[in-house]
Parts: C-alpha cells; sequence; structure tokens
C-alpha cells in the first residue's frame, strides 16, 4: 500500500484534528490521500490554493431534529443529517441512509466518498451524503411515513433540483422515497421531480434505478475480469447482504453464468449450495421483509442458515461485499484469498477495512473498489434526473444499456489512469486519481469558492 506523501500529511494531520473521533471519514481521506502522492510529483500545481485541503472539507453539514409521533401517540426525537460535500461538477447528490448506526462522521465519509464515485460516471453531478439515526425495522407504514414527513419538513429548504437531489441507502428505499417526495410536493407546492431519485415509476422514477447498483457492479467485475481472460461462467460466488445492492448483484451474475452461494444480513448468513433461490430471496427479503433465516426455512433441504462466524469463510472465486462499510476484515481477506479468490468487487460503501484491501493488492487478486464498481445507482440516479427535466421515460433496456455503457467506461478510465501513473491493474489508485482530478479541474476552472 502507498503511503502518504510528505507534501499532503499537513492535510491529513488536520482532517485528523479538525474532525476527532470520526474514524470512517479519517479512513475514506486517508486511502484517497495515499494515492495522489503520484499525483502531487507529477502536477504539483495541485497543491496550490488549498485545492486538496478544501476538496476535504465539505462545502456544508446540516444537523437537524426530527421529532416524530409512533401509533401509541409517544413522541421519539432523531438526528437528521445532510452533508453537501462538493458542487463543483454539479448539484450535491447523494442517498439518504436510515439506521441507528448513523451520525455526521458517517455521513462524511459517505459524502466524500461520493464526491469521486459521482466524478467517476463523467455526469454533471457533485457529492452529497445524508440519513438520520432512525430504525424503520419493526416500524409500522404509518410510522414510517409520520418519520418521513418530519425529517422532509427540515430538510426541503436545502434541496431542489439545481441544488441537491437525494435518492435512497440503507433503509430507505420505494416506500421512503414516496413518503419524503410527497412532503416536499406539499411543502414547496412544486411537482419538482428532479429533486429526488428512486422514485415509483407511477410518479416519475426510472426503469432499472432499482436493479443498477448491482448490476453496475457485475458490470464493472466482468470488465475487469476480461482483463484475465476470465468470466463469470461457472464461478462460485459470495455475495454480503439481502437488500438491492445484493439481490440485484446476484440476478446479473447468475444471468451471466455465476453460481451464487451465499448471502446475509445482519443476524447471520444463508448458504445454499444449489445456488441462491432469486424469487424466493425477494419473496423473504422484499415482500415479507423477513430475516435471511427464513430464506432456509422455507428453502428446507439444501440451505443452511448460520449465526455464527463470517459469510466470507464459504469458499468462493469471486465475492462481492454488498452490504455495508467495514463488513470484510483483513481475517476474512485471509481466508477468501486461501480458498481461491479470484476477484473481489465492493457493491457497498467502503466494505473492505484497509487490511482487507492491503491483502487483496498483495496477492494480486483482481480488486474493484466500491467508488467505481458500486457508481451505477448513482449514475442511473442521474438518468433518471434526465428524464424527469425532459419530461420523458426510457424503456427499461434503453436505461440498462446506458448504465452498462457507463460502467464499462469507469472500468477503462480506473485501469488506464492505473496504467498512467505507473501502477498498472491497480484499481483503488486509478479510482482515486482519475475522481480527484475531474473534481479538481473543475473546482480550478471556478476559482477559489
Amino acid at each position: 500500500m502507498s503511503k502518504i506523501d510528505e507534501k499532503l500529511e499537513p492535510v491529513l494531520d488536520q482532517v485528523l484534528r479538525r474532525n476527532a473521533g470520526e474514524l470512517e471519514f479519517h479512513q475514506a481521506v486517508t486511502e484517497v490521500l495515499e494515492s495522489l502522492g503520484r499525483v502531487v510529483a507529477k502536477y504539483p500545481s495541485y497543491l496550490e490554493n488549498a485545492l486538496i485541503e478544501r476538496i476535504c472539507e465539505p462545502e456544508r453539514q446540516i444537523i437537524f431534529r426530527v421529532p416524530w409521533v409512533d401509533d401509541q401517540g409517544q413522541v421519539h426525537i432523531n438526528r437528521g443529517f445532510r452533508v453537501q460535500f462538493n458542487s463543483a461538477l454539479g448539484p450535491y447528490k447523494g442517498g439518504l441512509r436510515f439506521h441507528p448506526s448513523v451520525n455526521v462522521g458517517i455521513i462524511k465519509f459517505l459524502g466524500f466518498e461520493q464526491t469521486f464515485k459521482n466524478a467517476l460516471t463523467g455526469l454533471p453531478i457533485g457529492g452529497g451524503k445524508g440519513g438520520s439515526d432512525f430504525d424503520p425495522r419493526g416500524r409500522s407504514d404509518g410510522e414510517i411515513m409520520r418519520f418521513c414527513q418530519s425529517y422532509m419538513t427540515e430538510l426541503h429548504r436545502h434541496l431542489g433540483e439545481y441544488t441537491d437531489v437525494p435518492a435512497g441507502d440503507i433503509g430507505v428505499g420505494g416506500r421512503e422515497i414516496g413518503y419524503l417526495f410527497g412532503q416536499y410536493k406539499r411543502l414547496t407546492n412544486r411537482y419538482e421531480a428532479g429533486v429526488l431519485t428512486g422514485k415509483g415509476l407511477v410518479y416519475g422514477g426510472s426503469r432499472a434505478r432499482t436493479e443498477a447498483t448491482g448490476y453496475g457492479a457485475v458490470y464493472f467485475v466482468e470488465r475487469m475480469l476480461a482483463t484475465r481472460q476470465l468470466t463469470f461462467e461457472n464461478r462460485r460466488v459470495v455475495v454480503s447482504g439481502s437488500g438491492n445492492v445484493a439481490i440485484y448483484t446476484a440476478e446479473k451474475i447468475t444471468e451471466f453464468g455465476g453460481k451464487v452461494v451465499a448471502c446475509s444480513d445482519s443476524s447471520g448468513y444463508v448458504v445454499d449450495e444449489a445456488g441462491i433461490d432469486l424469487a424466493l430471496l425477494k419473496e423473504v427479503k422484499e415482500s415479507r421483509r423477513e430475516r435471511i433465516s427464513e430464506y432456509a426455512r422455507l428453502k428446507g433441504d439444501g440451505a443452511r442458515f448460520s449465526d455464527t462466524g463470517s459469510i466470507w469463510d464459504v469458499p468462493c472465486e469471486i465475492a462481492m461485499p454488498s452490504a455495508t462499510q467495514n463488513e470484510l476484515t483483513g481475517r476474512d481477506a485471509k481466508a477468501l484469498i486461501e480458498n481461491g479468490v479470484i476477484a473481489v468487487g465492493e457493491g457497498a460503501n467502503m466494505p473492505s477495512t484497509p487490511e482487507a484491501v492491503r491483502f487483496f493488492r498483495e496477492a494480486g487478486v483482481l480488486f474493484a473498489p466500491g467508488k467505481a464498481a458500486n457508481a451505477g445507482g448513482v449514475a442511473t440516479s442521474a438518468l433518471e434526473m434526465q428524464q424527469n427535466a425532459s419530461r420523458d421515460s426510457w424503456t427499461f433496456e434503453q436505461t440498462e444499456q446506458r448504465l452498462a455503457d457507463i460502467m464499462r467506461r469507469i472500468h477503462d478510465t480506473c485501469a488506464s489512469t492505473a496504467d498512467e501513473f505507473g501502477t498498472p491493474g491497480d484499481y483503488v489508485l486509478g479510482a482515486n486519481i482519475a475522481g480527484f482530478v475531474r473534481v479538481a479541474e473543475a473546482m480550478r476552472a471556478l476559482g477559489v469558492i
């Protein structure tokens, strides 16, 4: 792994000092700065005008109270966040996450990553992220609606199709987006379809948006495998998670001839040697909203559930971590390498710890970092914005083709950038540098902002 260039050490020191305790944000900034030593050596002008310091500092951080009433009439107070990180390339764009683990440091890490991810798409979108420490699990539709309405009552004043365009993330799906959009419309008296993405098809959503992050990760890994004359065909694959990203990652892998043998949620994981039954998985997780253990119970013989150990102990040739940050540890990486993994594609945001990433790179495993591999979701969100702006609606096939083209272009950009800076096949460095350069050039063109 790269070391921090001495010229960039003061930048990292400042980030660590000014953002005390925000470990995920520290991790994300450190990873990018480790990649930039080669850039500033070749182009020292990027050190001028505190450009890198500005990129590491959000343009705006919003924290607010979210009071709401449960079905028993009890008032609850949660905390809401929106970090508008960088608008050099376009309006802030990034999802909303509703989960008890959410705090300002998590949102800043996600917004920082989102800035470079969005840049890699080549589309005119800046980086932002938001959410709340609200836990939707076990809550009724009415409770979730009232929470979303309260959340949007404060947040709406900071949004707009030319200002900031949220989408969904963990805990925020089509139901939540509908409640949020309804409240935005009510408060503003405007049918501003482009202010939220991930909407339902009946009110301005885009076909293939639900599938986009998972499908996009597979398209990226497919292109990456091809650099070694490999494919998904007949490969054993493990996909962590069982939300939208994981389900549609598994669906596209199956379409490409691979066999997904395991998936998970926060309660444990299931192994199905016959291959995960996608129809049953969707029934359990999307329709019933049950725990993953229900999949094993319904499937019966051949499927087993475990609430101990790690899903990454299941032998596979391709691993697709698609749940949450830092879920794949150094120990997990060693187990995967010992079991013969050839490629890892990050479907979630920063799901591999720095130690795990180091082990994969040192072992020569093909490794697709999240800011590149999971950019399909936000890319398709930008396509939804495009359709909203033109009052148009594309077919699923049109949208998926655009997605496939974007993901393959992102792969090629990362690969060629790694080649340019003397590290062929290093997608981490390629993604970090390519994303940074695009944002930095826009910021330089706009002056000191």
